[in-house]
């Protein structure tokens, strides 16, 4: 089957913005029936290339073939035509239609002229049966949760009967139960002939679903090959040219530190009678399946729901806060898991968003002082590795860097507790080693972190504690010695400790 004549191929393509070179010379081939994984860092090329593959670009140099014939210009018609459907990261839905209607947009049958909503029902509702979608067609999109807007995405894109489908970073945002829906429905689309480009940053997806893989590193192709050549550790080094035990920062002792966080009988959203201690220096884990309460436990403490309790000290005044300013005021900072629609206002520069929560703090007689706001952003920009012109706008930048500017932004306020919600979701390798040896630096300072992640091995090598949380409440709180994956999962599956170990 790998010997089949790929539906489309990038032969020697190159792309340059503004006389930057983003791809040089990049060649992919994707063949029917294989699962392709397609890996690099953030700003290797891999988003302009699959733009390139699906007419949302033009390669300045080489060329780009459908069933092995070379296509003088692919546009976006032109790749839907040809039966190529793309899933990006970035959801591309609207929010106030519905399941249904976002399913078929642009694709919905008509009939006398009009959209057939009877038969656009009925392909819906076949495609959402595939994909795991149970909510009621006619609800909002704008009402699902971000893991559920992703399977709308997929669904989407399957309305479309591609040929060839590429699945950007797919299952950043979904639950255990979904990513097991999704491999098997790439599976089943591979076994009926359907080519699929697989771009993903969690390396275990990628081994188990895919079969060859080419690797992109500043522009260049560093590998194209079948997987079974290669493991783990050797995709890590082929993208950063390291080795992966570097990924992770060493774990200090725990410091004892001052208690910022007492709670007892905490509820907040569908989080109820929850207790948890935690101290200055410490990097505490939030784990468990989506949707199990880790959010509404994070937004009560910061005071962006409503929330009650027995006892609460937080940041080491009385809470529960009753608004955001007063959590701020505590010393809590709060970093979204939805970055581009929560975290950062994406038209606005990059020194704009540093600068936001800090606006306050550097006036000068009333006024902006703008030499003190140009030193601040250059001191974040530093510290973060944020490079280049910061008055660009912070959407030019990649998904890692943006995330860095959303966490910066907080420094400024000495915050003394992060409350972090999934922060390298749908992050490379590279920024993710970034990010982790920050967040070790910034305990060792003598801030606590509380970290929810939907990356397993990252709550196992990065924290000193793991609380899971399992239908709102707390089903295990792991010591540094007891984090596993196995234990991890086990609880967020309701297993016991005896149940594990049989």
């Amino acid at each position: 089957m790998d010997q089949a004549t790929p539906l489309i191929e990038a032969r020697a393509v190159s792309k340059a913005f503004f006389g930057n070179p983003v791809l040089k010379g990049v060649g992919i081939a994707l063949r029917p029936g294989r699962v392709h994984a397609l890996l690099g860092e953030n700003g290797a090329g891999k988003s302009t290339l699959i733009n390139l593959l699906s007419g949302a670009l033009q390669p300045d140099d080489g060329e780009i073939l459908i069933d092995g014939k070379p296509v003088a210009r692919l546009t976006p018609a032109s790749a839907r035509a040809a039966g190529i459907a793309v899933v990006q990261q970035e959801l591309s839905l609207a929010a106030e239609l519905s399941i249904a209607e976002n399913i078929g947009l642009g694709a919905a049958p008509r009939r006398f002229g009009m959209i057939d909503y009877g038969a656009l029902s009925r392909r819906a509702a076949e495609i959402c049966g595939l994909v795991g979608i149970t909510e009621p067609l006619d609800l909002p999109v704008g009402e699902l949760s971000l893991g559920r807007r992703q399977m709308v995405e997929i669904a989407k894109a399957l309305f479309r009967q591609p040929r060839i489908l590429i699945l950007d970073e797919p299952t950043s945002s979904l639950s255990a139960h979904e990513v097991a829906i999704l491999s098997g429905l790439v599976r089943t689309l591979a076994a009926r002939g359907i080519a699929i480009l697989y771009i993903s940053h969690r390396l275990n997806e990628v081994q188990s679903l895919c079969s060859h893989v080419t690797v992109l590193k500043d522009g260049v192709v560093t590998a194209d090959q079948s997987l079974a050549e290669v493991d783990a550790e050797g995709l890590v080094r082929l993208m950063v040219g390291r080795d992966p035990g570097e990924v992770f920062p060493p774990r200090g002792t725990p410091s004892g530190g001052e208690e910022l966080i007492d709670i007892e009988g905490f509820s907040a959203g569908m989080v109820h009678d929850v207790s948890l201690r935690a101290r200055a220096g410490e990097i505490v884990g939030i784990g468990g399946l989506v949707g199990q309460g880790q959010e509404d436990f994070m937004l009560g403490l910061y005071g962006a729901i409503d929330a009650s309790a027995r006892r609460a000290m937080i940041g080491g005044r009385p809470g529960p806060f009753a608004h955001v300013r007063a959590a701020n005021a505590a010393g809590l900072a709060y970093v979204p898991a939805d970055r581009k629609k929560e975290g950062l206002v994406l038209p606005h520069s990059i020194a704009s968003n540093l600068l936001l929560p800090s606006l306050g703090t550097l006036m000068k007689h009333g006024m902006r002082d703008r030499a003190a706001e140009a030193g601040l952003v250059a001191r974040l920009a530093e510290r973060l590795t944020i490079k280049g012109d910061t008055s660009r706008a912070v959407q030019a930048l990649s998904g890692g860097n943006q995330q860095k500017v959303a966490l910066a932004k907080w420094l400024p306020l000495v915050p003394r507790v992060l409350l972090l919600n999934d922060p390298t979701r749908g992050v490379d390798v590279g920024t993710k080693r970034e990010i982790y040896h920050m967040l070790r630096s910034f305990a060792d300072e003598g801030k606590l972190i509380l970290l929810i992640s939907s990356d397993t091995p990252e709550l196992v090598h990065l924290c000193d504690r793991v609380v899971v949380f399992r239908e709102g409440a707390v089903a295990a709180e792991l010591p540094r010695e007891a984090i596993s994956e196995e234990a991890i999962v086990g609880a967020a599956m309701g297993l016991g400790a005896k149940d594990r170990a049989a």
